[in-house]
């Protein structure tokens, strides 16, 4: 690289964050942070994303924007100067073109409060942003069901619709105009929009106002300015449009080219189609993987010549143009090793370098060893920072609480009356206050419901900064998704937290009549107990756990047949929080029809303790809450360990009550039963492995002399498996099969 190209890269930083650059007079010109988001039609930039993955260190994503209105040497600027970036950073980035409108997911992510297009560019005398300057005028048009953008339009009545949002920005004040029939995304962006305005470019000194254009009229003095902007308004506004373009036809026919220089023509072989295979890759050469025109990727060999990497990116141009595909083509170059996930599935059984194969050792004894499910002493947290990690409790869970909900973009106090009821249409954020050694410490809960809109997310992200800076940034700041609570937010709830699977707890929301509703009771004291609302069906249940069924007359309380009395106790104390009305205990096996009808009629339920044999040799895993444990006997070989492992994986793909597919599995081996395997069967012996009752070639022949603290005789089971009653060894009941692999049976 150049000395020239050396002091331009000089204050690339490879600090995780984002970093953008506009070509100015053929030069790189960084752009200041207030100024992201905000792009000129008639420029081109360059953005760099660098970000840190637990595990697997950092990578780097380069995109080069290209504006409608750009020159095409500012084009060609551009994507010279990514090449050398990428170059500068070692080859490793993933590069992406990304063209005014039809920007890739990634890139509008960077992007939280959507993108703004601006007429002109540099080149115009424009300049990105001007902080604490009041002397604006311009009208923002906000559209997009899917993916929102923001263009600058006319300051005019005509540029107005009845779809869309706009937001007209006089500099000390911004009023936003929602079209009667725009979207709710639509409306929570140019939100969030006009408050990044205010508080980037206006040093958080200019008012924002809100006009709904269906009721124009309760809103008059916001009219007022709007009129004295934009004069009277004659005729009708123009109707909605699509919100969207109709996505691209996905076509799975992958194909795979070889490209490359041939006495100065570009040519383009193919090499294969779908099913792609890895090996079709060499690192001495470049390729193309070609989607049918909805994105192209070009893959770089590590040993591929330096001419043949620094033109991959313009090879890709060319190739779309010599293919009539659209300029806006989706492209993206990667290194051999820097792969996509998305390039990766595109071929068949690909493998990283260092990926483990077979079972690997992604969860070895150790690690079994330190999961721990007895009871401990909350008091010892303090003193004991490693039980506080491993138990993930900063404390007892008994200081102060405050509850906020996400409504209308702003966070709104919750009544305390109705603390810990999380329902799934909402987001919530969740303040933790405690002392530890005289000083108080913050924690921000980010609750994020299963059917909450991604308008709400990002408000309740967006939110959570602003609660942040009002502690000088003090909170540790949590995300929690429903259904993944972490043990302490539990805690915070006293035992009385109920998650609704759908809804909303706003006030005054209103709620349809739904008929019996059905609730999974899990926790044994109020440290770990949640309440989560299941499908009310039959097959929801599960004879480990209590379940409580609400219906408009009376409230069941179900009591399976695994579960506990601290089980049933925090079962009865969550009826009381669900239900005013009379309650009626039902045990497993005992229900009256009523129940089944409230259910929709009797059916099989899955039962989450399960044995399952798996061959002749005893290969078995164990099904509970949160893991799976694969129980393998010392006689196992690798191919009954490997089916054992598919099995398990199975069952996870096709539970009937939809199980979490990442759900751990844990192998435990014969002799080696940790305590939190051995504790789901009530009389395990301990000496049972001292013998090895359970290998053909036991010492001492077919019969083994019993072990230490047990009673009885142990066989060989080649002698008893699969034996009639006359072929058994003299002293063996055929009624009897405590010891045959039939009694591992549950």
């Amino acid at each position: 690289m150049s000395d020239d190209n050396q002091d331009t890269f000089r204050n690339v930083s490879q600090k995780p964050g984002l970093q953008i650059w506009t070509i100015n007079n053929m030069q790189m010109v960084p752009v200041p942070a207030q100024g992201f988001g905000n792009f000129f039609e008639g420029d081109c930039y360059i953005v760099l994303y660098v970000s840190t993955t637990l595990g697997s260190g950092q990578s780097a994503d380069v995109h080069y924007w290209i504006g409608n209105s750009s020159s095409q040497d500012e084009q060609g600027a551009a994507a010279i100067y990514v090449t050398q970036l990428d170059e500068h950073l070692g080859g490793s980035p993933v590069q992406h073109r990304e063209v005014q409108g039809n920007e890739s997911p990634r890139f509008r992510s960077y992007f939280k409060n959507g993108l703004i297009y601006k007429k002109g560019g540099v080149a115009s005398g424009f300049q990105h942003v001007d902080t604490n300057v009041y002397n604006v005028l311009r009208l923002l048009h906000v559209k997009g069901r899917n993916v929102c953008a923001c263009v600058q339009v006319e300051v005019t009545w005509t540029s107005f619709n009845n779809g869309d949002i706009f937001l007209l920005d006089m500099g000390k004040a911004i009023v936003q105009w929602n079209g009667p029939q725009s979207n709710r995304r639509e409306k929570l962006k140019a939100v969030l929009l006009a408050q990044d305005i205010r508080d980037r470019e206006r040093g958080g000194r200019a008012q924002i106002g809100l006009v709904e254009g269906g009721d124009e009229q309760d809103s008059p003095e916001l009219m007022k300015v709007m009129m004295a902007v934009l004069g009277q308004r004659t005729g009708q506004l123009k109707e909605a449009t699509p919100d969207d373009k109709p996505d691209q036809v996905q076509n799975n026919n992958v194909r795979l080219y070889h490209v490359f220089e041939n006495n100065g023509n570009l040519v383009v072989q193919e090499v294969a189609t779908q099913p792609l295979t890895q090996d079709l890759l060499h690192s001495s050469d470049c390729y193309i993987a070609d989607q049918r025109g909805s994105c192209v990727m070009v893959w770089k060999g590590k040993q591929a010549s330096k001419e043949e990497r620094k033109e991959a990116l313009n090879r890709a141009v060319g190739y779309i143009k010599a293919k009539n595909y659209p300029s806006n083509t989706s492209v993206k170059v990667m290194t051999d090793g820097g792969e996509s996930a998305m390039f990766k599935h595109l071929f068949k059984s690909w493998r990283d370098r260092g990926q483990t194969q077979g079972l690997g050792t992604t969860y070895s004894m150790g690690k079994i060893a330190k999961v721990d499910q007895v009871k401990f002493d909350v008091m010892e947290l303090h003193a004991r920072p490693e039980l506080a990690a491993q138990q993930r409790m900063v404390d007892d869970a008994s200081g102060d609480v405050k509850v906020w909900r996400i409504e209308n973009l702003e966070v709104a106090e919750v009544n305390p009356n109705t603390y810990g009821q999380f329902y799934g249409g909402d987001c919530y954020l969740v303040l933790y206050t405690y002392e530890m050694s005289n000083q108080r410490h913050y924690i921000l809960y980010m609750w994020q419901g299963r059917h909450a809109t991604k308008d709400e997310i990002t408000a309740c992200a967006y939110q959570a900064v602003n609660i942040d800076n009002k502690y000088n940034g003090a909170p540790v700041q949590v995300r929690v998704v429903m259904g993944k609570e972490p043990r302490h937010f539990l805690a915070i709830f006293k035992g009385k937290l109920v998650i609704f699977e759908g809804g909303t707890g706003r006030p005054g929301a209103v709620i349809p009549e739904q008929g019996a509703r059905l609730f999974q009771v899990r926790g044994t004291n109020e440290l770990n107990t949640k309440s989560t609302e299941v499908l009310s069906r039959a097959s929801s249940l599960n004879t480990n756990d209590v379940f409580l069924l609400k219906t408009n007359q009376i409230c069941y309380l179900w009591y399976g047949k695994g579960c506990n009395g601290d089980e049933r106790v925090m079962g009865r104390a969550m009826s009381d929080v669900l239900s005013k009305q009379d309650k009626q205990v039902v045990m497993e096996g005992q229900e009256p029809a009523e129940f089944w009808v409230a259910l929709g009629g009797k059916a099989p339920y899955a039962c989450d303790k399960r044995l399952f044999l798996l061959g002749d040799i005893i290969i078995v895993f164990l099904v509970h809450d949160s893991s799976i444990f694969l129980w393998i006997g010392n006689s196992a070989n690798q191919y009954e360990t490997k089916e054992a492992w598919n099995s398990a994986q199975e069952y996870l793909r096709t539970h009937p009550a939809g199980r979490d597919p990442d759900t751990p599995i844990i192998i435990v081996k014969q002799g080696y039963e940790p305590p939190t395997f051995t504790g789901w069967f009530n009389a395990w012996d301990t000496h049972k492995w001292s013998v090895s009752f359970f290998s053909p070639s036991s010492p001492g022949g077919d019969t083994v002399s019993p072990s230490a603290g047990s009673s009885g005789m142990y066989l060989n089971p080649e002698l008893i498996v699969n034996k009639s009653p006359s072929e058994l060894p003299q002293g063996v009941d055929p009624s009897q099969r405590e010891v045959g692999k039939e009694s591992w049976m549950p």
